[in-house]
């Protein structure tokens, strides 16, 4: 077991032959989410994960339970709709695009591998608690220059009624939250069993981003997105602390709130720089 392994808690089967069909998954997410080709990206996807069986029982079993959250996620289009029944129907699937892989784990396999662990025991360190702060300085600093210069924000409805203020704001918690048990106490703890840790992150990477791709993160958002996402899971493996990742991952995501509102409404919120 590696020391990465150790840091994270979970027990490892690293096999050379698990990254072609891993990456199978990855490119599959690709199709469904980015360039929307929901038969390609199917058909991939269940080739990729036979394709793990003849690597190992474990490995087939794991990346099953990612083609099991990546098909449910597939489910519905995660296009910004604010509307109360688009909202009610697209959390239900996000929320079983991480129940599904959890129970099944558990229920099924008798493992405890994917965890989501809030309640670590420890304090941050001062660290820690210092990058809270430059992390939301760098999301400050970077995120207003993407979003309004690249013209992303129109992805998103136009936030200016009290209403739509809050829908948003809702919205962009709940998105953030799932995007870390999703991608990073789902996908990247799986695939980090049999994987090399940059492996493993790169992958879970290029899912995070095909699936904000459709979101509305486009143009050169990739740029942004791929180290952010490859950043956290470092950090969750170091840490073994959701809830730390979840705040960190919250602070960029209040930045895309705030940018976000003033870029519908120019006159509020002259605080950043373009």
């Amino acid at each position: 077991m590696t020391s990465d392994a150790l840091s994270a808690g979970v027990s490892t089967v690293v096999s050379r032959w698990a990254v072609a069909p891993a990456t199978g998954v990855a490119i599959s997410a690709v199709l469904l989410f980015a360039v929307h080709l929901p038969v390609q990206g199917h058909l991939l996807l269940v080739a990729s994960v036979a394709a793990a069986w003849p690597v190992g029982r474990e490995f087939f079993k794991d990346l099953l339970l990612v083609g099991v959250g990546l098909t449910i996620a597939a489910l519905i289009t995660l296009k910004a709709d604010l509307s109360w029944s688009n909202m009610l129907s697209t959390g239900a699937v996000l929320a079983l695009a991480v129940l599904a892989p959890f129970l099944v784990d558990r229920k099924l396999y008798r493992n405890e591998t994917i965890r989501f662990p809030v309640r670590t025991g420890r304090p941050w360190s001062r660290i820690e608690r210092i990058y809270l702060g430059v992390a939301l300085f760098l999301a400050w600093l970077i995120l207003p220059f993407y979003f309004l210069n690249s013209g992303v924000w129109q992805n998103w409805p136009a936030a200016d009624s009290p209403e739509v203020l809050g829908k948003l704001l809702i919205g962009v918690i709940v998105v953030g939250i799932w995007d870390e048990l999703f991608f990073v106490a789902t996908i990247f703890t799986l695939l980090r069993r049999h994987l090399p840790m940059w492996q493993a992150n790169l992958l879970q990477a290029v899912i995070f981003i095909s699936v904000l791709w459709e979101l509305g993160y486009r143009g050169w958002g990739p740029l942004i997105t791929i180290p952010f996402a490859m950043l956290q899971a470092w950090i969750f493996t170091k840490t073994k602390s959701l809830s730390y990742v979840v705040s960190v991952h919250l602070l960029f995501d209040l930045v895309v709130y705030l940018v976000l509102v003033h870029a519908h409404n120019p006159d509020w919120l002259r605080i950043f720089l373009y």
